[in-house]
């Protein structure tokens, strides 16, 4: 998929961060946008921000976690503007503790929208992508975490290797077809991410919270605050997409770190004797 004019997307996680550049990045190229968020108040104020598109976007309250919700707005999408070429499953939560400390609610929370947001998206908007037979395109937000791993993000980098596996697993199913796949796998960005408890449903609260290492979410804070600009991230995106690139990555740093990983994967097999 080359051009994006005239094109419509649907962006999940729309109104803040990674999404909310990607919003601004697609307009920038004449598409249509669909705005969705589960926070209503942040997406209406995105949506004022981006009043001089208003012909171009509409928006939606949605809760990735919520299949039926997904759906729906999928439909409205699709009643609004059409055909819709670009879908960006970019809704993501950061939840984590040490594994042996880490409760149900949060595991369901966390697969609920990280895992199964993505899995939402593609159900809704890939049989439409089919029917239609027009150049499209499936972005699955993951992370440098669905790369590699560290202690404290058990339940974050599980579902970040699922996503990226399972964007793996689609891009070879569509493989010769007008739809394409990409995951991506950014590091520090400057988002809100640290603060997703914001949006946890009440019914998936712990009333024992993990505990973290205060000097380690001091760090990750400071790492986030300064983390790359999402305008940066999302042009990086646009540019995957035309590339028909599965893979998004956006520091180069992390290039020598995953390497490293898969390093000594190979030696593990060389391990093997007989």
């Amino acid at each position: 998929m080359q051009d994006f004019q005239g094109r419509t997307a649907f962006v999940t996680g729309a109104a803040s961060g990674i999404g909310r550049g990607l919003v601004r990045a697609l307009l920038d190229q004449g598409a249509n946008v669909m705005l969705a968020d589960v926070e209503e108040e942040a997406l209406k104020t995105t949506m004022a921000e981006l009043a001089s598109a208003d012909n171009r976007i509409d928006s939606v309250v949605c809760d990735v976690a919520d299949a039926a919700a997904v759906q729906a707005a999928a439909q409205r999408t699709f009643d609004r503007f059409g055909n819709v070429h670009v879908v960006c499953n970019n809704a993501g939560i950061g939840a984590g503790g040490m594994i042996e400390d880490v409760k149900p609610e949060t595991w369901q929370w966390i697969i609920g929208v990280n895992l199964m947001g993505v899995v939402h998206g593609i159900q809704a908007f890939l049989p439409h992508m089919k029917a239609h037979g027009e150049a499209s395109h499936i972005v699955n937000t993951a992370s440098i975490a669905g790369m590699l791993t560290m202690p404290g993000m058990g339940p974050y980098c599980a579902t970040k290797f699922a996503v990226v596996a399972m964007t793996e697993v689609l891009a070879s199913e569509l493989a010769g077809s007008s739809i394409g796949a990409s995951v991506l796998c950014p590091l520090w960005v400057s988002t809100r991410i640290f603060e997703s408890d914001r949006n946890r449903p009440s019914d998936l609260r712990s009333a024992v919270p993990e505990k973290f290492d205060p000097h380690r979410r001091a760090e990750v804070t400071e790492l986030i605050k300064n983390g790359m600009d999402p305008a940066e991230v999302a042009a990086r995106v646009l540019d995957g997409i035309r590339a028909n690139r599965v893979h998004i990555f956006t520091h180069r740093e992390t290039e020598a770190m995953t390497k490293g990983r898969f390093d000594g994967i190979m030696d593990a097999f060389g391990a093997i004797s007989g």
